[in-house]
């Protein structure tokens, strides 16, 4: 930490972090533009094995019911989407004091990156012995570490690497438009997340200062049980037509966990032969089966989802125009609009 080394050590820190920052300054507009990412668990998991980490996944959540998180403990964090609200006051406190030396909190500083900082800023406070940074996270943590909330995030968002990580989960856009100013101003989305960090639950928001806290985990309680009714009331302050909201969670890779209760009940099973212990191996060894589908699905709609159909399209409607068979699917296409226009307004 910046605090421990010696004055001499801390002067030339001090200036390779003014260099960096004007750096960083001056490439922000060379960064090149971060792409929105949807709110899907199988785009989070690949986005998180993109950065190199490994033990993890994400499982999307349809309540927050004690019930739920049974099978996917242990439960490292949680990723919330919502309509971002401007000048919306924190419900508690945000740290500013020296507790950010050892909570990783990086903030938002560009446009559209609010996705792979939520993942981030949990990742990097995430010690459980499931979770495997890998080199390039690794090596981001420990060079970041001593700078502040702002400097993180300059630096994350001039990360070439974390950008195309970022970028590859977007579908491609096969047009530029004009920018228009909107008659209405459009919604924005927003992704913040939570976890327990060195006893304390805290909500990890790269457009604030610093992280919120929610206060202490006591002993023998589940941090689950305080957050859940922490998102209950942030949801309860939208109108009752809002619905735009998902949430995740990140949770310990699912066959891995699989595969090490198999370990633990095929060495039970050598000591003493049950039934039972044979039964449970069985219904692992499915679940290790759904896990491998699942993840296959997840490769394939991100295959799906970032594919250029744009080469097809083209070449579908020239074999259609040749054929002669273009403009009357078009007519035939514009009459029904127009009776279904005329049905809604009678």
């Amino acid at each position: 930490m910046v605090n421990n080394i010696s004055g001499y050590q801390y002067k030339c820190e001090a200036k390779k972090h003014k260099i960096i920052l004007k750096q960083a300054m001056l490439t922000m507009g060379s960064a090149g533009d971060w792409c929105t990412v949807e709110s899907d668990p199988g785009v989070f998991t690949l986005l998180i094995q993109k950065f190199g980490v490994k033990g993890v996944q994400v499982e999307e959540l349809w309540s927050i019911n004690d019930c739920i998180f049974e099978n996917l403990r242990p439960v490292h964090g949680l990723i919330f989407l919502f309509k971002y609200v401007q000048h919306e006051e924190p419900s508690n406190p945000v740290v500013t004091d020296n507790r950010l030396e050892n909570i990783y909190f990086a903030k938002q500083v560009i446009n559209n990156a609010c996705a792979s900082q939520a993942v981030i800023n949990m990742l990097l406070n995430c010690n459980h012995p499931d979770v495997y940074l890998g080199p390039e996270l690794t090596k981001f943590k420990e060079f970041t570490m001593s700078f502040d909330p702002y400097m993180r995030g300059l630096t994350l968002s001039n990360s070439q690497t974390i950008r195309a990580a970022h970028n590859s989960m977007s579908r491609p856009c096969l047009f530029e438009f004009d920018a228009k100013t909107p008659s209405k101003e459009e919604d924005a989305y927003h992704f913040i997340s939570y976890m327990p960090i060195n006893g304390r639950v805290y909500e990890l928001d790269g457009l604030r200062e610093g992280p919120i806290d929610h206060g202490p985990v006591n002993p023998g309680q589940d941090w689950l049980d305080i957050v859940c009714p922490i998102i209950c009331t942030k949801v309860n302050t939208y109108l009752d037509n809002e619905i735009n909201f998902s949430l995740m969670a990140l949770i310990s890779n699912r066959k891995m966990v699989y595969e090490r209760k198999i370990y633990y009940l095929t060495e039970d099973t050598r000591r003493m032969q049950t039934d039972e212990a044979e039964q449970e191996i069985r219904n692992l060894q499915m679940l290790i089966e759904l896990e491998d589908t699942k993840m296959m699905t997840y490769q394939q709609e991100l295959a799906r989802r970032t594919h250029n159909y744009l080469p097809f399209i083209i070449t579908l409607l020239q074999i259609l125009a040749e054929a002669k068979k273009l403009m009357p699917m078009y007519e035939k296409a514009k009459e029904r609009a127009l009776k279904r226009d005329r049905n809604l307004q009678a």
